[in-house]
């Protein structure tokens, strides 16, 4: 696993009473998703620089000898009186708990505020090659794992698919990797811990395809769902600033531009496509999707939240 991903950094974070938990898998809106939570928060800001010193991501080390104290302190001094966020890729366990030895590292609390959002394994799957490959090599280099990068560059899909999805990232012992590799890792245990609170009323369930089909409609959602009430002359600006055309053309301002010496993302791999349904165009077979579903079988045994995860739609009781 890369160095600089630390799940179990945010078992240590002092939550605060109304804290909003942004939890989203890789490649399936999490960024989009901490850019509605900023413009709601603020009105609408073209402004800031790095959304990532906006809404802090909980399982991310911004340098090999940071200590964990570092950022905690940090984030301790963000001001009480203005709504905070938090990114994570995490699921809790199965008491709404972190439970580290199940991968699990999430926290789930009645008085926070959650916002979890889920795309088709498929179509994220295929976004994480590419984005993989958008990491700045400087970031390999800075954590003294310059092979690590080369580890990840593959020909194609299918080859990526391989070597680094189904037997997990190239640097795991094979003992831990848990069956379905990366599917299970980054998709397939997050919807096992959170389909449970799916409706709980602190907790807001979202698909990408949901998400992209109905822009306008989605971010009203989260307004509602976080106790955002914008004004009449802010909701044009908001809407406008959480649009792709939008977050495209400033991309720089979501590719972690500021907390590192040099930006971790290289232009354009953060916000790349924003497509819903076009998985083929980045290499996904009829072949690996039959895999995918099959893990899914396996590893996701309600046949609802499986549904639901590859679908979206309407939430079942």
């Amino acid at each position: 696993m890369v160095n600089w991903f630390q799940p179990p950094l945010q078992t240590k974070v002092e939550y605060r009473q109304g804290d909003t938990i942004i939890a989203v898998p890789a490649k399936s809106g999490t960024t989009w998703t901490m850019n509605i939570f900023h413009q709601l928060k603020t009105g609408g800001d073209p402004d800031f620089k790095d959304i990532y010193a906006e809404v802090p991501w909980s399982e991310f080390k911004e340098g090999p000898d940071q200590p964990d104290e570092e950022l905690l302190e940090r984030w301790k001094k963000m001001p009480a009186d203005v709504p905070r966020a938090f990114k994570t890729h995490s699921s809790p366990g199965p008491e709404g708990t972190p439970v580290p030895e199940m991968g699990c590292f999430a926290t789930y609390r009645e008085d926070l505020k959650y916002i979890v959002v889920m795309r088709n394994p498929e179509e994220a799957i295929v976004s994480f090659k590419p984005f993989i490959e958008s990491h700045n090599p400087k970031a390999f280099e800075y954590w003294g794992e310059p092979e690590m990068r080369e580890k990840f560059l593959k020909p194609t899909f299918q080859a990526f698919f391989d070597e680094c999805v189904l037997p997990g990232f190239p640097n795991m012992p094979p003992e831990i990797v848990p069956p379905g590799g990366l599917l299970t890792m980054l998709f397939f245990g997050f919807v096992n811990g959170w389909w449970p609170l799916r409706n709980k009323p602190n907790v807001l369930f979202l698909h990408f395809s949901e998400m992209k089909a109905d822009h306008e409609g989605s971010v009203r959602k989260i307004a509602k769902h976080l106790g955002f009430e914008p004004t009449e002359e802010q909701w044009p600006k908001i809407l406008e600033y959480t649009s792709f055309a939008w977050m495209k053309e400033n991309e720089a301002k979501f590719e972690v531009g500021t907390l590192m010496p040099f930006p971790f993302i290289l232009p354009g791999g953060m916000v790349r496509k924003g497509a819903q349904g076009k998985a083929a165009e980045d290499g996904m077979s009829p072949e690996i999707q039959a895999v995918i579903k099959d893990w899914a079988e396996k590893m996701v045994p309600d046949e609802a939240a499986r549904k639901w995860l590859f679908e979206g739609g309407a939430l079942p009781p």
